[in-house]
């Protein structure tokens, strides 16, 4: 199933249920009302009170829900699933108005003005029942809330729990008001507000424990533990230097993470972006669907080697760097480095801009004591070569170059192109296995100085080694 089918199941869903429970709040708040009034209980008329505000909250539950479910726009790039959290925070505000008047009539009744019940099986009846419906309907919203995360029928499902407990201490104000006036006890007849004030504890209590969870996702309040998780499982992945910034808030169901990572400042753009994806995996499972945005750093390194740091400083100015030596005199260290810009650039242009980046190397490394850059050309035009009948004079110097050459298995897929007025050979070196790299570039320079020296008229020269064990031209 497609997300935006997922979407839309889960949108009809809660307001499915939102709508159902408007329509049992409806009913159950009309029924208390009526034997409230006949029977003239408080405890009954404050648990229709109660119910009302139950009424009151589903409507505005419902209404939120479908706000919540609306995309995201230019005014609300985070979405509207916060409409959920502020219809929450207002139901609180109605649960401790409608306590405050519960308790303040319970007070006149019990100190200032007596009221005599009228009893008869509708009220227990009525109560009963509502225990019955209100302990569904918590469930059911309960159900759906911790489905899709929805913060207003949460706060529904906990009005119609609390609707169950003030039922129950109704009921009780109820039967002890009753056998008062059977056993003619005058102290029990304040039973009737004394459940009333009893239910409107409740609702203050609820109301509490709902605000204080509204008040929490408006201002973006997480879980220290949430937090935790989160950082450790970033942390943990490898090649993460550290983090140095975790923000995590929510809006509705959803979770929006911006994390700063140090990286090392050595890595292709493509390795930091495999490990910006495999951070953002690591962040997803401890906050599911979460949006992530990472920021990265780059950052040096105690490992860093003085070729790394004289890199790093070409890299930061996004230029290409190759044959990279490093030699020590008593005066210090010098550095030789080839550069490649662009091909178009005038000289001044481009040894005012090397000037500058050999400055750069002696500020960050002063052990350097001097600098000397060979400026290339960085081709900026694609040629079309022509591929030559292979020439025997040309790969016989080739071959006879390479026989020279003790640590040269074979040569082989020589290919001789004329581009322009230009001679490109290329072909493929066969070496020893366990020939460090650092031999495989002299090996492989010597033999292009010995080739070209019986080949002048050849441009450039690319020989492709490969190890022995790999060799399928051996002859």
């Amino acid at each position: 199933m497609s997300s935006a089918a997922i979407s839309s199941r889960a949108s009809a869903e809660k307001r499915w249920a939102a709508l159902v429970s408007v329509g049992v709040a409806c009913a159950m708040t009309a029924l208390k009302v009526v034997v409230g009034l006949l029977t003239g209980s408080l405890g009954v008329l404050s648990d229709a009170a109660h119910s009302a505000l139950d009424l009151a909250g589903s409507a505005l539950t419902f209404l939120s829900v479908i706000i919540s479910d609306r995309p995201a726009d230019w005014n609300h790039p985070y979405g509207h699933a916060k409409v959920e959290n502020i219809s929450a925070f207002v139901e609180t505000g109605l649960m401790a108005v409608s306590a405050l008047a519960i308790s303040a009539e319970a007070i006149d009744r019990i100190f200032f003005r007596p009221v005599a019940l009228r009893y008869s099986i509708w009220p227990f009846a009525v109560m009963g029942a509502s225990i019955v419906v209100n302990y569904w309907r918590s469930r059911q919203l309960s159900k759906v809330a911790r489905r899709y995360g929805s913060e207003a029928l949460a706060a529904d499902a906990l009005h119609f729990a609390s609707d169950i407990w003030a039922s129950v201490a109704v009921l009780v104000g109820l039967c002890a008001s009753w056998l008062g006036t059977v056993e003619h006890v005058k102290w029990l007849r304040y039973a009737d507000p004394g459940a009333a004030l009893v239910v409107s504890a409740m609702i203050l209590i609820f109301g509490w424990r709902l605000a204080w969870r509204a008040v929490g996702a408006l201002t973006d309040a997480v879980s220290p533990e949430l937090h935790t998780q989160m950082v450790d499982a970033v942390r943990r992945t490898h090649g993460v230097l550290g983090i140095d910034q975790a923000r995590v808030r929510r809006s509705g169901s959803e979770y929006f993470a911006d994390v700063t990572l140090s990286l090392p400042r050595q890595l292709t753009f493509q390795r930091t972006e495999e490990l910006v994806s495999e951070a953002t995996a690591a962040v997803q499972q401890v906050l599911p669907g979460a949006d992530v945005v990472i920021h990265t750093i780059p950052r040096s390194t105690v490992a860093e080697s003085l070729f790394d740091k004289v890199r790093a400083v070409a890299a930061r100015n996004n230029v290409l760097l190759h044959d990279v030596s490093i030699e020590a005199f008593a005066d210090g260290l010098h550095v030789e480095q080839h550069i490649e810009v662009k091909e178009t650039m005038p000289l001044l242009e481009a040894h005012r801009f090397v000037y500058g980046l050999e400055q750069q190397i002696r500020r960050e490394l002063p052990q350097v004591g001097s600098v000397l850059t060979h400026i290339e050309s960085e081709p900026a035009t694609i040629e079309a070569p022509v591929r030559l009948a292979q020439d025997r004079r040309i790969e016989q110097h080739l071959r006879d170059a390479a026989a020279n050459l003790p640590d040269v298995v074979d040569i082989h897929e020589v290919n001789v192109d004329r581009v322009g007025d230009r001679l490109h050979v290329t072909c493929h070196c066969t070496l020893p296995d366990a020939m460090e790299m650092r031999r495989v570039h002299e090996s492989i320079t010597e033999l292009e100085h010995r080739f070209k020296l019986e080949c002048p008229e050849i441009d450039r020269v690319l020989i492709h080694p490969e190890p022995a064990s790999d060799n399928q031209h051996r002859q």
